[in-house]
Formats: structure tokens, C-alpha cells, sequence
């Protein structure tokens, strides 16, 4: 019996050094290399692994693209009332109303002190007018004299905006030559535009009273830039360029600041600056029954003396007028 007890006893002992071994040497240790291998990354090339799907998603995408710039305010405030200013109309005017009646041409000569600004660097007067007709926001007129225009400067025909360019640039005569050298021909090519260039304009206007408002007042028609034209190696007497219809060019005008000499904030437009008479000119011409200009009939200093009797005239006309009570 007891015998039979001890066998069972070590069967039994048997059993859980087995058990015990086996659950010792179930999970094996993992080895590692004695020899490990150093990766070493180059920045230059994309990273293999988990990196080369970003690398690829990436491929596609501009990183060289900088920031845009934002520029930042020059100043302390915006001016945005002159580029939202509307052009105030003219009072309604009848054929009725319109007791007397003179047409004037007039120049103005931007060397003049009080003319400076329609010239200045940062705006100028020519610089607007062109821009406006490159854009297609003005039509410029071609001032050649026909039958029915002998003035050339009632808007009859119309110019393409590369041709109102070219007629402000100056011209020079290029010579043509074949592959040996020998002069073949020559050309005449339009150079580039320069608006320093511009000294003069002409201004065409109507003094009208109206008798409905008692009112002796200018009403301007037509704006030209004028430019010297030469032939013969000569420079020939100022000539218009192209015509401009003011009333067409208000609107354009009116939003364009000009610049104050004495005040940055004035917020003066062209257009007030010509409707407000801003400016100083003289006197070229009177409508006439013989179509003169005053220098074909008065020479020298005669000229001026003969610009001063027409102004004084139409002011003298307005005087006339009222008769005042003693």
C-alpha cells in the first residue's frame, strides 16, 4: 500500500517539473545582431519607409512658393472718396436760353508756375488721358482738317488707341540696307512715348449766357495735347495730337486725384480742376467769319495784346449787361 502511494506521489512530482519546463521554454527569446548596422540619412534623398509616402505625396506640391506680400498701408488712411467721386453735370441748358454765345480756343502752358501740377511726377494730366484711351474708356479724334471740318477739331474721326500713341512718340527716319551693305531704302518708326514730353494743351470752350439763370459762364468742349512736329530736320509750330471730348472725359477725370502743391488732403480731381478754372491759359483764337487765329493777323508781343482785348471783351459783354442806380 504504501508502496503504491510513493509511485503515485512521484508520478505526480513528475507531472509538474514537466509542466513547469515547458511553460519556461515556450516563449523564446528574440536575438538581436552583434553586429548592428549604423543607417545613415542623406538630406538630398527622399527617406525610405514610412518617409516615401509623404515624399510622394509631396512631389506634386510647389514648396518654393513664398508668401505674398502684403503691403502694408502708407499712411494712416485711405483715400477712397476720389476714386468713387461722380462728376457733377452741368445745368440743363436750352437753345432758347442762350442769349449770346463765343467760342474760344485757349492753350495752357504747363511751364507756367500755376499750370505745374497738371505735369507733376506722381500724376499727370497726359499720363490719365492716355491710359484712359488704351483702356477703351476714351475715344481720341484725329485732328486732320477736312471739308467738313476745316478745324479739324469737331470730332469727326475716330483713331485707334495705337495710333493716338503714335502720334505722341516720336519719329526717326531708319535706313535699309540689303545682306551686302548697300542702302536699299528707309523708314520712318515711331519711338517711345515720353509724357515729359507734353508741355501744351488746347482747350476748346463756348461762353455762354444763359438768361434763364442770369449766367455768363465757360463751358469747355475739347482738351488736345499738342506736339511739335518735324520736317526737314525743322521743328514745326505746336499741333494737336488728338481731340478729346470733355464731356466724354469727366467721368475719367473725376477720378483721378490731381496734386496740391500746398495740401496733400485737398482731394481736388482734374475735373474740378478745369470745371473750377484752376489753371492759367491764353487766348489763341475767336470764332471768326475768316476762321483767323490770332497769329495770322498779329505778330510778336501783338499777340498777347490781342489775347487780352478778347478776354476783356467777354468780360466787358457780361458788364453790360446790368445797369446799376446811382
Amino acid at each position: 500500500m504504501k508502496t503504491r502511494f510513493l509511485i503515485i506521489v512521484l508520478c505526480l512530482a513528475c507531472s509538474a517539473s514537466f509542466a513547469q519546463r515547458k511553460r519556461s521554454t515556450k516563449a523564446k527569446p528574440t536575438t538581436t545582431n552583434q553586429n548592428p548596422v549604423t543607417l545613415r540619412v542623406n538630406p538630398n534623398k527622399q527617406v525610405a519607409g514610412a518617409n516615401s509616402a509623404a515624399n510622394a505625396g509631396l512631389q506634386g506640391v510647389d514648396t518654393t512658393k513664398k508668401k505674398a506680400f502684403d503691403r502694408p498701408l502708407d499712411g494712416y488712411y485711405k483715400k477712397n472718396n476720389i476714386l468713387s467721386a461722380k462728376v457733377t453735370p452741368y445745368a440743363n441748358l436750352r437753345e432758347a436760353d442762350v442769349m449770346f454765345a463765343k467760342r474760344i480756343w485757349r492753350e495752357i502752358d504747363l511751364r507756367e508756375k500755376m499750370n505745374q501740377y497738371l505735369a507733376s511726377p506722381k500724376g499727370r494730366l497726359i499720363d490719365v488721358l492716355m491710359a484712359a484711351i488704351d483702356a477703351g474708356e476714351l475715344t481720341a479724334y484725329d485732328p486732320a482738317s477736312t471739308k467738313d471740318d476745316p478745324g479739324g477739331d469737331k470730332f469727326t474721326q475716330p483713331l485707334a488707341a495705337g495710333q493716338a500713341r503714335a502720334r505722341m512718340a516720336d519719329s526717326s527716319v531708319v535706313d535699309k540696307f540689303d545682306k551686302d551693305g548697300n542702302k536699299i531704302g528707309s523708314s520712318v518708326q515711331a519711338g517711345e512715348f515720353n509724357p515729359d514730353s507734353v508741355i501744351k494743351f488746347r482747350i476748346k470752350e463756348d461762353w455762354v449766357f444763359d438768361k434763364q439763370r442770369s449766367i455768363f459762364e465757360p463751358r469747355i468742349v475739347g482738351i488736345a495735347p499738342l506736339y511739335k512736329p518735324k520736317a526737314g530736320g525743322l521743328d514745326l509750330d505746336y499741333q494737336p495730337a488728338f481731340w478729346i471730348n470733355f464731356q466724354e472725359a469727366r467721368q475719367v477725370l473725376a477720378v483721378h486725384e490731381a496734386v496740391s502743391r500746398n495740401n496733400d488732403a485737398t482731394g481736388l480731381s482734374f475735373d474740378d480742376c478745369f470745371v473750377k478754372r484752376l489753371f492759367t491759359s491764353y487766348i489763341v483764337k475767336q470764332s471768326n467769319d475768316k476762321d483767323e487765329r490770332i497769329r495770322d493777323y498779329a505778330q510778336g508781343i501783338d499777340k498777347l495784346y490781342e489775347a487780352d482785348r478778347i478776354k476783356k471783351t467777354l468780360m466787358d459783354y457780361e458788364f453790360n449787361l446790368w445797369k446799376y442806380g446811382e
